[in-house]
């Protein structure tokens, strides 16, 4: 049976106050670099004026190996965005670590109110921040899931979604030239799954 991990059941948001300055910090649940990337991308975007946006995560690395799926090396990044050095981004990765969650990214963007907090000072705020977004999203237990695309002509389009439909699978559909199906599924049901697009479309689907 593939082991279960624990991270945050949906988007949690959480907003502190130190001497001035002002602390929002966010965690996102997400399945790889490039998802992570954009959350710290969007909160960027969203607060422009801000002094820092110090990011962590905890993502997979890569694929799951073939003899132990859903074992997965992780990646953990963090930086502190102009911030004193070890002052803010490991205190914000630490929680995360010390509350063993994973496939998820939290990002505290601070805007600057005047005075000083020094390492210390800035290490309790960012880890607060962080903690108190991870209260606010909730903690569940997940099973490892992996993504693939399945493209079809339009003909075998119905076939394939209703296969989807009828699964414990996250899809989107998407219809251009072809019919296409982005899925993220259980990984001890992915194998299945493809064998069953296989067969019902009598090998036409094409799955990446």
């Amino acid at each position: 049976m593939t082991a279960t991990f624990r991270t945050v059941d949906g988007r949690g948001e959480a907003t502190l106050d130190r001497q001035g300055s002002e602390f929002i910090g966010v965690v996102v649940p997400v399945d790889t670099v490039e998802e992570a990337d954009a959350v710290i991308d969007d909160e960027r975007e969203t607060y422009p004026e801000a002094t820092h946006h110090v990011p962590a995560y905890r993502v997979p690395a890569g694929e799951a190996a073939a003899d132990r799926p859903g074992e997965v090396m992780l990646r953990e990044w963090c930086s502190d965005d102009g911030e004193p050095s070890g002052s803010s981004g490991k205190p914000a990765l630490n929680v995360l670590v010390q509350q063993e969650l994973q496939n998820l990214v939290a990002v505290v963007t601070r805007y600057y109110g005047g005075t000083n907090l020094g390492v210390g000072g800035l290490a309790r705020a960012y880890s607060a921040a962080v903690k108190r977004a991870v209260d606010d999203a909730g903690i569940v237990e997940q099973v490892p899931h992996e993504r693939f695309t399945a493209t079809v002509a339009y003909d075998d389009s119905g076939t394939v979604r209703g296969i989807l439909e009828s699964t414990d699978t996250e899809f989107e559909a998407s219809y251009d030239e072809r019919a296409g199906f982005a899925v993220r599924v259980p990984v001890t049901e992915a194998a299945d799954l493809r064998e069953r697009l296989l067969n019902a479309t009598s090998g036409r689907v094409d799955l990446d």
